[in-house]
């Protein structure tokens, strides 16, 4: 064993386990000098949280080599040497082709991450045992240049009162960025298509209500100073920051689970690797029931169906995807064809 390493005790559902780290002085986020180690205390002290919010769900690793700065890449599949505490399930990509994607059920296999050098953990919207089918319905209000967090506060309280009508209840978390991830708990009953189109269904419905504030084009030149609703995180195998995953930013951001009540007055850059354990310890999980009373997206996919009655149709999906039915033209509005 390296003369640097050291063994962590980590306490889990299935008892101690003994998590060995290697370069624990490794500074991870050089402003405010956070270590390796620094970032396995900080999940075995939200790890029971933090396996609540992302367990029993296939992830990707955004693994770094050498902190924030260095070179990145994800990681799906547990690599070799991986302990036997942290298993997979089998995952059909949208290519089609199947593929093993790790899962954590516990804080030990979050810190063994650290071991590989992981700072952001990617959870699917489904779960391990129904991968095909999203037990999450989530949206992604992402700030354009020209607005900023404070932008997105009213837009996430607007969006709260769409997904009420809707008959779904919603819980909401920073991004760890600019923006605030929404998220709804429902049945899995569902397959991916049906849960993207339901999102989409929500965003225009969001976007009648707030046509100067709300875009869900694809374009980014055709956003303007808008937040823009990113309906294509809702695709298969299209992951967010999990909730209390750190993000590769100088200040070592959480993205952070919020209660309503406090939205209005939250401020993202508070909510850091060294604030959010002491924020748990004293207020709580907000998302701790989270998955108490699921809905269905039963009423969004007939919003859906209704708009594609009016007119409304398929919007494009990212470049990376099969052409799908009903799918515009992917082609970047500037460089369309004028007609002669």
């Amino acid at each position: 064993m390296s003369s640097d390493a050291v063994v962590l005790t980590v306490a889990g559902p299935c008892g101690p386990r003994d998590v060995r780290l290697s370069s624990p002085s490794r500074v991870l986020w050089p402003d405010p000098g956070i270590t390796k180690l620094d970032l396995a205390h900080y999940l075995m002290e939200v790890g029971e949280a933090f396996v609540r919010a992302n367990g029993d769900r296939p992830l990707s690793l955004q693994r770094f080599s050498s902190g924030i700065g260095g070179e990145q890449f994800f990681s799906k599949n547990p690599p070799k040497g991986a302990p036997d505490y942290v298993r997979a399930v089998s995952v059909v990509y949208p290519s089609g082709r199947t593929h093993p994607q790790l899962v954590i059920d516990e804080p030990a296999a979050a810190v063994w991450a650290v071991q590989m050098n992981t700072i952001v953990f990617h959870p699917w919207p489904s779960r391990a045992s129904l991968s095909d089918n999203p037990d999450e319905l989530r949206i992604d209000l992402d700030p354009q240049p020209g607005t900023d967090f404070a932008d997105t506060v009213p837009v996430a309280v607007c969006l709260q009162s769409v997904l009420a009508e809707a008959g779904l209840t919603a819980f909401v978390k920073t991004s760890g960025n600019r923006g605030l991830h929404v998220f709804a708990p429902i049945k899995p009953t569902r397959e991916f298509l049906d849960v993207r189109h339901a999102v989409i269904a929500a965003a225009r419905e969001l976007e009648r209500r707030m046509p100067t504030q709300v875009t869900l084009n694809w374009w980014k030149e055709e956003r303007g100073e808008r937040i823009f609703i990113d309906y294509n995180q809702a695709n298969r195998d299209r992951t967010m920051a999990g909730a209390y995953s750190p993000r590769p930013l100088p200040h070592a951001p959480v993205s952070c689970p919020l209660e309503w009540s406090e939205l209005a007055d939250a401020d993202p850059q508070a909510f850091t690797i060294l604030t959010v354990p002491d924020r748990l310890r004293d207020r709580g999980d907000p998302w701790a029931a989270m998955h108490a009373q699921p809905g269905t997206i039963d009423t969004l996919y007939s919003w859906w169906e209704r708009d594609l009655e009016s007119g409304l149709g398929e919007l494009p999906f990212p470049p990376d995807f099969p052409k799908m039915p009903g799918e515009p033209p992917r082609v970047q509005p500037s460089r369309a064809r004028r007609p002669e």
